[in-house]
């Protein structure tokens, strides 16, 4: 297609995406009180029967606004995730379109699992070890934004780091780091790993960190197990590949 006609399919699918969102959002709106209830419920046990505090006038509207628009991206993921694909699908070969579905699907079962894993698994830990921080000098009374704006880091960086085997499974099948080089530096791979897993997570506290990092390097493994058996010709089309040009 013409460099303008691409711009206009992408007008109109960033319309869609928009007008989607924004109907969630005020819709979600007055909703936000339960919403608010479920996303924090992991934690407020760190609060000893306390409500998080508003500081700022603004403050309760601007958090709802906030939770709405948070929970809209959310639920609209899929919706925005297929826009982004089917943009980019005119430019696939036929052989490679057959991935799309998967991959799209694949990628909003890992995030969704992602998130649940953090939800169930991490935030109670973690808001533990982030309380027990302030010892007897502090009294620990966050206010309802901070407090959801952690927990919504923790829940999109675990999400988005589930995606790990897509990532992993089109690196090998374009070519762009070959699977037997991801094979052989499975160290500098687990050590990266490990630096990104304490970046992302904002507690820096051993839990976090390390459920995430063994739970980014078990996914990358069964990613290179997935690329070993659905790729197994493009493997062996890169083997013989470098050694004709080590020849």
């Amino acid at each position: 297609m013409p460099f303008m006609l691409h711009l206009d399919e992408l007008r109109k699918r960033l319309f869609v995406v928009v007008g989607v969102l924004s109907v969630a959002m005020i819709v979600l709106y007055f909703f936000t009180e339960p919403i608010y209830a479920f996303v924090v419920g992991p934690v407020v046990s760190i609060l000893q029967g306390a409500k998080p505090i508003a500081i700022g006038v603004l403050d309760p509207m601007t958090v709802k606004f906030g939770l709405a628009l948070w929970s809209a991206v959310v639920l609209c993921s899929p919706l925005i995730s297929w826009q982004v694909m089917a943009f980019l699908l005119p430019a696939l070969r036929p052989n490679e379109r057959r991935w799309v579905l998967p991959t799209f699907f694949a990628m909003v079962v890992l995030f969704i699992g992602g998130v649940v894993f953090c939800y169930l698994m991490i935030l109670p830990a973690s808001f533990a070890w982030l309380a027990a921080q302030s010892g007897t000098i502090m009294t620990f009374t966050p206010t309802a934004g901070d407090l959801l704006l952690v927990v919504e880091f923790f829940l999109l960086g675990f999400g988005i780091c589930f995606e790990t085997p897509v990532v992993v499974f089109y690196l090998v099948y374009f070519g762009v780091v070959p699977y037997a080089k991801l094979r052989s530096n499975w160290r500098i791979i687990y050590v990266t790993i490990v630096i990104l897993a304490s970046m992302i997570t904002p507690d820096w506290s051993p839990v976090s960190m390390g459920a995430l990092s063994v739970a980014m390097i078990v996914l990358y493994e069964l990613s290179m197990l997935a690329c070993r058996v659905v790729l197994a010709k493009k493997i062996k089309a890169q083997k013989a590949a470098e050694a004709e040009a080590l020849a």
